[in-house]
C-alpha cells in the first residue's frame, strides 16, 4: 500500500469515528457535545481548520507541478482552489483573532454577529449576509461536486472533460456515499452546534479527495 493509501485510509477512519463520537455524545452527553466536543475553538472546530489548510496546502503543490509542466491555465486555476480553501481555515477560527486576542476593528464590530474579523458572520441589519446569499447556493454546489460529479465523470463527455480542462480534482463514489450518510446522521440528530461536525467531515472528505481524485493525471 502506497504512503498516499494509507493517508487515505487514516482519512476515512477519522470521518467513521468522527460521526460515531458524534451520535453517541449527541445522545448521551449532548452538553458535552456542544460545549467541549463541538464547541468554538473545540477540536471539532479547529480540526476543520487544520484539514482545511492541508487541503489548501496540496493545492499549492500540484498548482506548482502544473506550472512545471507548463500547464499555466491549470497551475492558476489549481492555485486559485487552494487559495479559496486558505481562506476557509482563516475564516474557521477568525485568522487566528481568539487566540491572538487582537481587537476586532469598528467595521466588524458594528457588522459581524459575534464582533470578530471574519466575513462568513457578517450581519446587514438582520440580514445574515453569507448565510442568506450564498448559503443555499454554496449547498447546492457542494452536494453537486461530491455527489453528482462522481457519477457523472466516469461516463465522460462534456462535463468530465470542462472538469479535467479545470483540473478539478473529481471525488470518487466512496465520497458520495460518506457525504450522503453523513448528511443524513447529521440531519436526524438534535443538538446544537451539530453542523461544526459536518464541517470537519467534510474538510477531511476534501483532502482525502485532493490526494487521491479520480482524474490525479489532470490535476497534478
Amino acid at each position: 500500500m502506497t504512503l498516499l493509501r494509507k493517508c487515505d485510509t487514516a482519512l476515512m477512519t477519522v470521518i467513521v469515528l468522527t460521526l460515531i463520537a458524534t451520535v453517541i455524545l449527541s445522545l448521551l452527553a449532548p452538553d458535552f457535545f456542544s460545549l467541549v466536543f463541538a464547541a468554538e475553538d473545540g477540536p471539532v472546530e479547529y480540526g476543520t481548520a487544520l484539514f482545511l489548510l492541508i487541503a489548501s496546502g496540496i493545492m499549492a503543490r500540484h498548482a506548482a507541478s502544473l506550472w512545471r509542466q507548463g500547464r499555466r491555465g491549470a497551475a492558476l486555476l489549481t492555485g486559485i482552489y487552494g487559495l479559496m480553501f486558505f481562506m476557509a481555515a482563516g475564516e474557521e477560527v477568525s485568522w487566528g483573532q481568539r487566540i491572538i486576542g487582537w481587537e476586532s476593528g469598528e467595521f466588524f464590530q458594528q457588522h459581524n454577529k459575534q464582533d470578530e474579523t471574519n466575513l462568513h458572520n457578517l450581519m446587514i441589519g438582520d440580514v445574515h449576509l453569507t448565510k442568506s446569499l450564498f448559503g443555499p447556493v454554496l449547498t447546492i454546489c457542494i452536494l453537486l461536486y461530491l455527489v453528482g460529479l462522481p457519477l457523472i465523470y466516469p461516463k465522460g463527455g462534456r462535463i468530465a472533460a470542462l472538469a479535467d480542462a479545470m483540473a478539478v480534482p473529481v471525488p470518487w463514489l466512496k465520497h458520495a456515499a460518506i457525504a450522503l450518510i453523513a448528511s443524513l446522521i447529521i440531519a436526524v440528530l438534535d443538538v446544537d452546534r451539530k453542523w461544526e461536525v459536518y464541517e470537519l467531515i467534510f474538510s477531511l472528505l476534501i483532502v482525502s479527495i485532493f490526494l487521491l481524485p479520480q482524474n490525479p493525471h489532470k490535476t497534478r
